[in-house]
């Protein structure tokens, strides 16, 4: 007996040690696992963090390139600005130069060579300045005058040099194949302008019109036709009539009038015939079809 004892003592050390073993393991592997998702969740945290970061580094990237280009656009405005009032100065300043130089060389001329006939003074006085020569209001108004002239601006020629005439010198530049700044007059396309000898701009009509030779023509179609949507006579699409209230009670007048003056039966010139022999048709009825009691077609009296 002591022996079984020991036995059953040995064997339930035995089984308490192997569940030990397998509660440590247990531990073990859960703490393993444990570990693995928290190094997921610090991965995955960090790889958020990381787009976070990309993403807003992302934005001051391009808030510094939005800025880059506004500063880049201002400092282009600025620049043309400065050119074209450099332009003008440079012009004026040609301009009062030519001037004294011209005082001075006519002071400088004896007093007879100064005195021109009165025809030739005249002919001085109608011939038009040089170019180089014309202030900057008249230099912009010959400008004006001769984008109007070679048909490349429809507006007069007020000394203002406004979007509509730098849209004018930009179409001369387009079909005459020039360059000219659009943003100021400037001697260089008076010259050029000048040497053209008519049009240069395509004639563009209105709405109604066509181009002949230099001018607009209203476009006339024949009878039945009008102009259409692409500016050319289309034939005019026949309109069907359309019932009015009024129309009904016309007809509705005609049918009662014709009623009336249709003629009602008479009495003579019919006669109607049965078993009883015939007789005339009575006044206000008519020979009539209908089925008798056997279902047969017969002619018989109908009134009203």
């Amino acid at each position: 007996m002591n022996k079984i004892g020991a036995e059953e003592t040995r064997a339930s050390a035995e089984q308490k040690a192997n569940a030990a073993e397998q509660q440590k393991a247990r531990l073990i592997a859960e703490r393993a696992q444990k570990a693995e998702q928290d190094k997921a969740a610090a991965a995955a945290k960090a790889a958020e963090e990381a787009r976070i970061a990309a993403e807003k580094q992302k934005q001051i990237e391009q808030a510094r390139a939005d800025a880059a280009e506004q500063q880049r656009k201002l400092a282009e405005a600025a620049a043309a600005k400065a050119q074209a009032e450099k332009q003008a100065e440079r012009a004026k300043a040609e301009l009062a130069s030519k001037q004294a130089a011209e005082k001075a060389e006519q002071a400088a001329k004896p007093v007879a060579d100064r005195q021109m006939p009165e025809v030739e003074q005249k002919v001085a006085a109608l011939a038009p300045a040089p170019a180089s020569t014309l202030s900057v209001a008249d230099l912009t108004k010959s400008v004006q005058s001769e984008l109007r002239r070679v048909g490349c601006s429809a507006t007069t020629a007020d000394g203002d040099w406004s979007a509509a005439s730098q849209r004018s010198l930009t179409l001369f530049n387009k079909y005459a194949g020039t360059q000219f700044d659009a943003k100021l007059a400037s001697v260089d396309a008076l010259d050029a302008l000048k040497a053209k000898p008519g049009r240069v701009c395509p004639l563009i009509c209105n709405f109604g019109s066509k181009a002949d030779g230099d001018q607009c023509v209203k476009i006339t179609c024949r009878a039945g036709y009008r102009v259409g949507d692409d500016n050319e006579c289309e034939k005019v699409p026949e309109k069907k009539p359309v019932a009015t209230r009024e129309d009904s009670k016309k007809r509705d007048q005609v049918r009662k009038d014709a009623e009336s003056a249709a003629p009602k039966s008479q009495a003579s010139g019919q006669m109607v015939c049965n078993n009883a022999g015939c007789r005339p048709v009575g006044k206000g009825c008519r020979l009539g079809t209908a089925k008798d009691l056997r279902g047969i077609m017969v002619t018989t009296e109908m009134c009203n």
